[in-house]
């Protein structure tokens, strides 16, 4: 395959995961920004920091819903915004259109101008509407892109793309949590603390699933090791890794080459498989994110090396 067909499909994919990770993390500071307090534990702020977008906001101005709709979903320059990814993902595609499905044309394709004639009042009167559009999307193409693709080399830098940055959106996540918004010692546990770490299920998506495992308790080393080391949760960082692993071990059988890229994620799993969320717990967790951020964003920079991005 084409280094430039890899680079579009690997980046396409990752542009989609974005929008959507992005659309989560506005409804997670929703939820939180509903707590009493909330304007002076800046949780609009921590959502900013965690898309990594702070650059694109003025300095010491209060964050509040209305920025971030601008920031964050409509502004085209910021490439962290909803509008900016939808826009990069498909420009992508169009770069690509013969390596894909008809199925997954038209689940990129359609509806994709939303945004543009979108206006800020109304994009705050339709926020939930617009958040959960942007979520069915992506569900659509990968939907698409599950029932119709070829199982080639195309597939998997797909593959690799989204779960790299589901992977790196899930951290951030839990950096909003665990880092940005470290609750005060007094409140450890309490009402306020309960209701941000619920809130990273719901961003997730994974309260049923959380439910099905561990029931009506929601302690937070008990969502953490969920969101972290469960394999069987499609959003956590074990089964992301797992899946890159794979994804990258099939493209070594491809080309019959093996680079570093390999042997970080490889390494990444073997963390994650010995690891106990108690250790993770004992050391750090924002500690232990930030290693992975960190491993993330390395192997991010090893991949398109090896495959000349």
């Amino acid at each position: 395959m084409l280094s430039r067909t890899a680079e579009n499909l690997y980046w396409m994919s990752r542009y989609l995961e974005r929008a959507e990770s992005t659309a989560r993390l506005i409804e997670m500071g929703q939820r939180m920004a509903l707590l009493p307090g909330s304007a002076e534990r800046a949780e609009w702020r921590s959502v900013i920091l965690a898309t990594g977008a702070e650059d694109y906001f003025e300095d010491g101005k209060p964050i509040n819903e209305a920025a971030i709709v601008r920031g964050l979903v409509l502004d085209q320059d910021n490439p962290a915004s909803i509008h900016a990814c939808l826009s990069r993902a498909r420009a992508n595609a169009k770069a690509i259109r013969t390596a894909l499905t008809q199925e997954m044309w038209e689940a990129l394709n359609d509806g994709w101008r939303r945004l543009e004639n979108v206006d800020e009042i109304t994009a705050r009167r339709e926020l939930p509407t617009i958040l959960d559009w942007v979520k069915a999307r992506a569900a659509m193409f990968r939907g698409a892109s599950e029932t119709s693709m070829l199982r080639n080399d195309g597939y998997a830098f797909l593959r690799l793309g989204g779960h790299m940055e589901r992977a790196d959106m899930t951290l951030r996540l839990l950096n909003v949590k665990y880092f940005v918004l470290l609750p005060e010692s007094d409140i450890v546990g309490g009402g306020r603390d309960h209701h941000q770490w619920t809130s990273v299920l719901w961003a997730l998506s994974a309260m049923r699933s959380f439910h099905h495992i561990y029931k009506g308790d929601y302690a937070p080393w008990k969502i953490a090791d969920f969101v972290i080391l469960n394999g069987a949760f499609p959003r956590s960082i074990t089964f992301c890794y797992r899946q890159i692993s794979q994804t990258l071990d099939h493209l070594e059988l491809a080309y019959g080459q093996r680079h570093p890229c390999h042997d970080i994620a490889s390494a990444g799993l073997d963390r994650l498989n010995e690891v106990g969320i108690g250790e993770v717990f004992r050391n750090g967790l924002h500690e232990f994110v930030d290693e992975f951020i960190g491993v993330t964003a390395k192997l991010s920079r090893e991949v398109s090396l090896a495959y000349h991005f």
